[in-house]
């Protein structure tokens, strides 16, 4: 009897010893602004960014803006418009956007109707007269999903309601919203580090003794872990975060590995989390020592230096005004001069994880991008600067993509993009030299 009260004893001790262990490694989130707080914040930023449209309407040749949409039938650019709020557009919304002329002094801007009975048409009929636009901008792009937002029945309906008269003033411009949807505010910037920080300190948990077994944990099991983790730090996601274990056959796509974690695996993860009306796109590896090591082989390492590298050529090329294609270009000729053999597909980020603006290379167009990648890269913009580089790995007789993902910034004193966080220049590693003691006394 008194073995086993000694063991309860011992049990206890070792819990409370594996608690507070586990208190004192655990990583310290900085919470976000509480959601009633982030409404203000956002609605702000809102009136800031809308407050630039007159302008905008006058850089692009055009008077007015007019948008339709209904609920669940909403115009892409109705998510970077909207209070914070909001959701779903209520019934039917139009706005129409003005450049503050004479005519419509005092009215507001955008002017908002919602209605569902049709009395919106008239009314919107009249003060087209009134105002007298000479060119309005819709959103019916073919090619551009920010500049091709209004849905058919919307744009016939309109037809029938106003006439040919205004029809034939009507005009697509897409950089319009293009232009709208990427400018980015430089109070956003604190918000969006603290957003990284997140990041980061996630990743630093996930690839950790505290939530890798190698032998049990699947890399299904840790995309989940992510997933619920956001949930108790109050962020969600725009994509489910896609882990996996890396070989020679792994390939960027849309979902992760089905694999169990074991020891010696090169993992990576590709994913984002969504908060304050921004989203953030990330992409790091993790290794998992085996038994006596304390650090990844060598090879691992210089695999992720040449994509480090890669990303040096990237921002050291990217400027505002070159297009997409043309920053691509440059950097596969810098890439093949220094003999490094590998992708890039970047993109811009903000209001959406693939947001509004020039593409730098895609996974299936590796070396020119029609449409997206000829347009032009805009200053006060993030970007997703997002690689692979090849590299020969002679421990596993592969050749594996060395994939890595990081947020940049565009700094005005520069007049360059940086990394909001900084990059990842070390490989996380899954230390299993203090786990067996933890899970023991858990189970």
């Amino acid at each position: 009897m008194l073995n086993f009260y000694c063991w309860i004893l011992l049990s206890c001790n070792l819990l409370v010893y594996s608690a507070t262990a586990l208190q004192e490694t655990n990583p310290h989130y900085k919470p976000l602004p509480s959601l009633r707080e982030q409404a203000q914040i956002r609605d702000t930023w809102l009136n800031e960014r809308i407050s630039r449209i007159p302008s905008l309407l006058k850089k692009h040749g055009v008077d007015a803006w007019l948008m339709s949409q209904r609920e669940h039938a909403e115009d892409t650019i109705w998510w970077s418009i909207k209070n914070a709020t909001d959701y779903d557009a209520h019934r039917r919304t139009v706005l129409l956007f003005h450049t503050n002329g004479s005519a419509l002094e005092g009215r507001p801007n955008p002017i908002k109707w919602v209605d569902n009975t049709g009395q919106v048409w008239p009314e919107l009929l009249q003060t087209l007269i009134n105002f007298n636009p000479r060119r309005i901008a819709i959103n019916v792009d073919e090619n551009i999903a920010f500049g091709g937002g209004l849905h058919v029945g919307e744009y016939d309906t309109i037809s029938r309601a106003l006439g040919p008269e205004w029809i034939q003033r009507m005009v697509n411009v897409p950089l319009l919203g293009i232009e709208y949807v990427t400018t980015k505010l430089e109070s956003q910037l604190k918000y969006y580090r603290d957003m990284q920080h997140i990041v980061w300190l996630m990743m630093e948990e996930g690839f950790s003794h505290r939530t890798i077994l190698p032998g049990v944990t699947t890399t299904e099991d840790l995309g989940w872990w992510f997933r619920e983790k956001m949930l108790t730090l109050n962020v969600t996601t725009w994509n489910h975060p896609r882990v996996s274990v890396l070989t020679e056959e792994s390939f960027p796509g849309w979902s992760g590995t089905e694999d169990i974690i074991h020891e010696g695996d090169l993992l990576h993860i590709d994913w984002g989390i969504t908060a304050m009306g921004m989203n953030t796109d990330t992409q790091h590896m993790a290794y998992v020592l085996r038994d006596g090591e304390i650090d990844a082989p060598d090879s691992l390492k210089q695999g992720l230096k040449k994509a480090n590298r890669m990303q040096d050529i990237h921002l050291d090329i990217m400027r505002a005004g070159m297009t997409g294609n043309e920053v691509l270009e440059k950097c596969l000729v810098q890439m093949k001069i220094e003999g490094i053999e590998g992708q890039i597909y970047s993109h811009p980020i903000g209001d959406w994880g693939h947001d509004a603006g020039a593409v730098i290379g895609f996974t299936n167009l590796p070396q020119h991008v029609p449409v997206l990648g000829e347009l032009t890269i805009l200053p006060n913009t993030y970007y997703s600067i997002e690689l692979y580089a090849y590299h020969f790995v002679p421990e596993r007789n592969e050749i594996i993509r060395f994939r890595i993902e990081e947020n940049a910034y565009w700094d005005k004193e520069t007049e360059r993009w940086k990394f909001v966080k900084g990059r990842q220049e070390n490989l996380w590693l899954v230390d299993q030299s203090r786990n067996a003691p933890l899970l023991k006394v858990q189970v």
